[in-house]
């Protein structure tokens, strides 16, 4: 019974339904990770957890990149249908080459914008090449198994399970810090 009103929600409203699941995996990524920072970390008391935070998340999550990912996707589909080896190599580098950098940027940028930061482009700068890099390691690998391994019906679980694990990684990558070097000490 449930499970028909579930089914029903995402067909009636889809992106609707599509926003909340993936702005909720990036607010509970998000949680996860200051769950487990506050564990391991030798502050007493533990640092409270970060609403603020959990806010720009769930902004990013909902409002943003599960509304470019839905159309996206439903352009892929449209423009490239069918389940073949060559239609899914197109797919897959059409998303991790042309659709991941805008949304890696924009995830920076809109987090910069959310966090006041006055050189919105500056985290984008530092963390763009290893978040790429570090997309291309997860991504490519996690959707040819996808494509090549996964039965249809366990693929929304499937691609649900690598989003909240992928999205937990964008999260520590978000966090970490990345030195810059500076002109004067290149010399």
């Amino acid at each position: 019974m449930a499970l028909s009103k579930i089914k029903m929600i995402f067909q009636k409203h889809p992106l609707i339904a599509n926003s909340l699941v993936y702005g909720g995996m990036y607010v509970t990524a998000e949680f996860s990770q200051q769950v487990v920072n506050r564990k391991f970390s030798n502050k007493v008391p533990p640092d409270p957890i970060d609403t603020a935070c959990l806010l720009r998340y769930a902004v990013v999550g909902c409002c943003i990149n599960s509304n470019l990912l839905y159309y996206w996707y439903r352009w892929l589909d449209t423009n490239f249908p069918g389940k073949t080896a060559k239609i899914v190599t197109k797919k897959l580098l059409l998303d991790q080459f042309v659709l991941t950098p805008h949304l890696l940027a924009i995830f920076y940028i809109s987090m910069s914008i959310m966090e006041g930061k006055k050189d919105i482009f500056a985290e984008l700068k530092q963390k763009f090449i290893p978040t790429f890099e570090t997309s291309c390691s997860f991504w490519l690998p996690a959707q040819a198994i996808n494509f090549v391994l996964i039965p249809p019906m366990a693929r929304v679980v499937y691609v649900g399970t690598c989003s909240f694990l992928w999205v937990n990684i964008l999260c520590w990558l978000k966090r970490k810090e990345i030195k810059v070097i500076t002109e004067t000490e290149e010399l």
